[in-house]
């Protein structure tokens, strides 16, 4: 049982803010002169790094490519696409000029590139050209997707093989390389007469590009330390120089030094103590050896078994020195346990991809939520014109889709993230004819991958496993055997909420009495998710049957619990943060296996009274790096940081405390402020991170949030990595804390 919703309006706090802090000067070897001077297409040194340059692809997409960007029959407008040199996001024309940041997309962003016409968007409007011409880039989050053609097939196969080579490189960047990469593509876009030199005056546009305000006297006084040719300029090593000042991380050095002794290097025993004192698990020192081996920069230092402060830092901020416990990434629960077993994500009104009133519906929202790792759809099914059925939210102004172009997405993608069961839960409002047509679409288009009778003849009544199910299909239905109601008819799948009619009103009670009975054909197609009225939370006399799954109506919810959160896969928000981090271990496969309190048939478990606190977790917030900017086009704005922890679990477990703010600075603010929590079911508690900005006189904006399963929590320092809303990566974006665990 989760916790209620923390309020929006949330109060204020008094406590002073926390002064804005940067790192002091630090001298550092300087790093080899590039060969080219330095002083040529600067923002070509972030495709250099990725070696890319060379790459004939790539060097198309850096000219620019005119597509046809297609979003309906009439609407079809030429567009000029470009890569830009940071090889980070790609400018696109508008047909209105708007903001810098409304002209670009990110290439981290990327969900897929799908070649042909492999979209809604494609197959409806896109036949006047071939498929070869066409692809389709979707994105995480609720950005639309973007369809286009392109002049000829080679120039689509360019874009696709050069998308895909960014996409791969990005993905193997260490976060170390991913802050170099960032800074040097604000230093290019601070560069404003693109000379490769910086004055002083594009020094401090640099930094409000980043989101500090750092004090004009300590900037220029920074300045002036890297200006070894005195002119009032910073070229080639110079900048590197202040870029690394800038980059100090004095709370790291102050943890190695701590380690290091005197000669300030790591030995491998040096590095296994301070695993030990981390409580990693398994600490050795081949352990230790092999960390030097994969993250020292220095080859000298790496032949000698030595690991020096940089490479120090590419460990930390590697998955490794992550919070999230890399081991945990993978599937690595049992699998072969029964399906009810399992906490399976899952997505209501899938459909959707905006409001549920008058949105529009659309066969990309069950690409996205499968994307996310969702492996429980719905379905709304209601009468079609033509004998076609439909989807759609009944009674509301939301456009309709076909039955079987839904059927078609998830054949072609239900599968494409992880291998595990998907359940297709039909909220049926069709009559008999259609829903045969229903089930005839079922058979023929999900063909093998559709279960149509029991794994295990021998024992029906037991639920298979998702390893058993790997690659199927499930669907979730009423079943012709099922209890019958007193006129000895079967009702459809929301008559049970006939209790509401007087808020639905006439027209529609009699709609859905006209769904009177269910199609032996869809029935037979019902085998292991029979949909079952729920009417009392209170343990039946007779046990439940392992196949039944029990629905209730929201206001009978109401009733019942504290609180029923729909999981609508289509709106970004706090619910989805907290069903992600829940999905979020286990190879994002769908499946979480439940604590054994829950699969126990006679336990005694009670959410309402889980007994005294078993865990204190203590966590130290120490800094943060590379925060964004909110708003991009006013360049004084610099945000004001604050970190709140949010605990949810069980009710006597769900607590939030935060740190003050700090003021104007959201490139390394510190904070170094500790938050305790006492926790009485650890085995069901979620921890959020969330980063805001503060304000005095609104609600706090938003910047970042990571959430993830305490079980899942690493100790020691550890780095977040944020999120944004849509739950895309903000990287470099992190916050560096320290976390404790102790259990009674």
């Amino acid at each position: 049982m989760l916790c209620g919703r923390w309020r929006s309006c949330r109060r204020r706090r008094q406590e002073p803010p926390v002064p804005a802090q940067v790192a002091a000067p630090v001298v550092l070897p300087p790093p080899p002169a590039p060969q080219d001077g330095g002083n040529k297409r600067p923002g070509l040194r972030a495709l250099k790094k990725m070696g890319l340059t060379e790459d004939e692809d790539v060097r198309a997409m850096l000219r620019g490519s005119r597509f046809c960007k297609i979003r309906s029959r009439t609407w079809q407008k030429e567009r000029l696409y470009r890569l830009q040199e940071d090889g980070l996001s790609v400018w696109f024309q508008r047909r209105i000029p708007r903001a810098a940041s409304q002209h670009i997309f990110f290439v981290q962003h990327i969900e897929a590139v799908r070649e042909g016409h492999q979209s809604e968007g494609l197959r409806r409007f896109g036949g006047a050209f071939t498929p070869a011409r066409c692809l389709t880039i979707s994105f995480k989050g609720r950005r639309k997707n973007l369809d286009l053609a392109a002049p000829t097939a080679e120039d689509a196969q360019r874009w696709v093989r050069g998308l895909a080579k960014l996409r791969a490189r990005l993905d193997a960047m260490s976060q170390r390389e991913r802050l170099d990469h960032w800074i040097h593509s604000y230093l290019h876009r601070a560069d404003s007469n693109q000379d490769s030199k910086m004055s002083f005056k594009e020094i401090k546009s640099l930094l409000r590009m980043v989101n500090v305000d750092m004090n004009d006297m300590y900037a220029y006084r920074l300045f002036k330390e890297c200006d070894h040719s005195n002119n009032e300029r910073l070229e080639g090593t110079e900048i590197e120089e202040f870029l690394r000042r800038l980059l100090k991380r004095p709370e790291l050095e102050a943890i190695f030094h701590r380690y290091s002794g005197e000669d300030r290097v790591l030995s491998a025993p040096e590095l296994l103590e301070f695993l030990e004192d981390q409580g990693e698990d398994g600490a050795t020192l081949a352990h230790a050896q092999q960390l030097i081996q994969n993250y020292e920069l220095n080859e000298t230092a790496k032949q000698h078994e030595l690991m020096m402060l940089d490479g120090f830092m590419m460990y930390l901020l590697s998955p490794e020195g992550a919070a999230l416990d890399p081991a945990h990434t993978c599937v690595f629960q049992d699998m072969d346990q029964p399906l009810a077993h399992y906490f399976i994500s899952s997505s209501h009104n899938t459909y959707l991809t905006d409001s549920q009133i008058g949105g529009p519906s659309s066969t990309e929202a069950y690409v996205r939520a499968f994307a996310q790792g969702c492996r429980c759809v719905e379905l709304d099914c209601w009468e079609g014109p033509g004998g076609e059925p439909v989807i759609y939210h009944g009674h509301t102004l939301t456009s309709k889709i076909l039955f079987r172009d839904v059927v078609q997405a998830v054949r072609d993608h239900a599968f494409t993230l992880s291998p595990y069961p998907v359940i297709l839960s039909l909220e049926n409002h069709c009559g008999l004819e259609q829903q045969a047509t229903m089930a005839r679409h079922l058979r023929t288009i999900l063909g093998d991958m559709l279960v149509t009778q029991v794994l295990d003849s021998q024992n029906p009544e037991e639920l298979p496993s998702p390893e058993q199910l790997k690659g199927r299909v499930l669907v979730k239905g009423k079943k012709l055997p099922a209890a019958r109601s007193e006129d000895g008819r079967i009702p459809s799948d929301r008559e049970e909420e006939e209790e509401e009619e007087d808020e639905e009103g006439v027209e529609a009670a009699e709609q859905r009495r006209q769904a009177k009975q269910i199609s032996p054909e869809l029935s037979a197609l019902v085998v292991y998710c029979c949909a079952t009225r729920l009417r009392t939370l209170c343990p039946a006399p007779v046990p439940p049957q392992p196949c039944q799954v029990s629905s209730l109506s929201e206001r009978k919810a109401k009733k019942l619990i504290r609180e029923a959160v729909a999981l609508n896969f289509q709106t970004p928000g706090y619910e989805m943060d907290l069903n992600a981090g829940r999905f979020l271990i286990n190879g994002q496969c769908g499946y979480i296996l439940k604590p054994a309190c829950l699969r126990q048939p006679n336990t005694n478990f009670d959410p309402e009274c889980p007994g005294p606190p078993r865990t204190t977790l203590t966590i130290q917030v120490l800094t943060a790096q590379q925060l964004p900017k909110l708003n991009a086009e006013k360049p004084n704005s610099i945000v004001d940081p604050l970190v709140r922890i949010e605990i949810h679990g069980v009710p006597a477990d769900c607590a939030r405390k935060e740190t003050n703010y700090v003021l104007n600075n959201g490139f390394n603010p510190r904070w170094g402020q500790t938050l305790q929590f006492q926790l009485r079911a650890p085995e069901l508690v979620l921890v959020r991170f969330v980063v805001e900005d503060y304000d005095t006189t609104s609600p706090n904006d938003f910047v970042g949030q990571f959430t993830l399963p305490l079980n899942s929590l690493k100790q020691g320092y550890r780095h977040i990595h944020l999120l944004s809303k849509d739950g895309a990566s903000l990287s470099p974006a992190t916050l560096f804390v320290h976390i404790r665990l102790q259990r009674s």
